[in-house]
């Protein structure tokens, strides 16, 4: 079995005050894959990264990437792997150039032509130093860095934070660009811009309360998460329910629910049902999330991916 590009087991973080911010995290995430990490603000998705990267101990539980724990990682080791903090910390008295010059002696990969490259189409200044750079300039830097080093791990948190809608977009090209020919690079992406995942991410991990809701491939949980109304020709008969309803809605002989549904023969039943006609419908990411992590979602449910790799509890 191919060893999986990140990895976390039953992480715990509480923080001063007894802050609890991861409860039991756990996370893999395929070799060679984009993951979509969503969460609310405050879900944890920072202190996952964090931890992650060894830039946090966990209070217990494991983490690795590329199969070592960076808290122990060589520095070979950690030269394969690419952060991008929420907040970017490079030196402010050096330019974008001068990091790139900086950063060539500790990956062995690095690419100077491709940062360039990028500072060009992000439209960053290559030799304006990084403390007189805006927060999106900054940002945009942070990132086009990271690509230079081309890593065989990525994580972005959140990258597009404090970009304008422009910047954003072409953020987004960039990352669709370098990802469609990343050499087997795997990219962890945090954020809770929904529609930046669904056109990059292969599989997606929903965060809520220091836990995952779901992790699986994103054209899996489309498929299994819909929106079905069952019209009657009278009214619905008592105690009628519609199988793996999240949530429903009754309006006279209208019954609409949002169901999780491991087949569409769940629905045989209901079909089955004198006077009943049955219709399915797809949601989009936005609103599958709103459902499971909104204030009548946030049941934590485990989810077997049936060999996809990626798995939550």
């Amino acid at each position: 079995m191919t060893q999986p590009a990140f990895e976390a087991r039953a992480v715990r973080k509480t923080f001063r005050g007894s802050v609890l911010a991861l409860d039991g995290f756990d996370l893999c995430v395929p070799a060679g894959s984009f993951f979509g990490l969503l969460g609310r603000n405050g879900a944890g998705k920072t202190t996952a990264l964090r931890i992650l990267m060894g830039l946090l101990r966990a209070d217990s539980g494991e983490s690795r990437v590329l199969g070592s724990d960076m808290r122990e990682a060589s520095r070979q080791h950690r030269a394969r792997v690419a952060y991008v903090a929420q907040m970017p910390r490079l030196y402010g008295r050096l330019s974008t150039s001068e990091h790139s010059r900086l950063l060539s002696h500790f990956y062995p990969r690095w690419d100077a032509s491709l940062a360039r490259e990028l500072a060009r189409r992000f439209e960053v200044d290559w030799e304006r130093k990084f403390a007189l750079l805006s927060g999106g300039e900054q940002r945009k830097a942070a990132v086009l860095l990271a690509f230079a080093a081309r890593p065989n791990a990525l994580i972005l948190d959140e990258p597009g934070a404090g970009l304008d809608p422009v910047a954003r977009r072409e953020l987004i090209d960039v990352l669709v660009d370098l990802l469609g020919s990343r050499e087997g690079c795997s990219v962890v992406l945090s954020t809770h811009l929904t529609h930046d995942v669904e056109r990059l991410a292969e599989h997606v991990g929903i965060l809520h309360a220091g836990r995952m809701l779901r992790a699986e491939a994103l054209d899996r949980l489309k498929e299994r998460i819909r929106r079905v109304q069952v019209v009657f020709e009278g009214e619905p008969p008592a105690g009628f329910a519609v199988p793996g309803a999240l949530r429903t809605e009754r309006a006279g002989s209208v019954v609409t629910a949002i169901a999780e549904l491991e087949s569409e023969e769940s629905l045989e039943r209901v079909r089955a049902t004198a006077g009943a006609r049955v219709d399915l419908f797809g949601m989009e990411l936005e609103d599958i999330f709103i459902e499971l992590v909104g204030p009548a979602g946030g049941s934590v449910v485990w989810n077997p991916l049936e060999g996809e790799g990626v798995t939550a509890q």
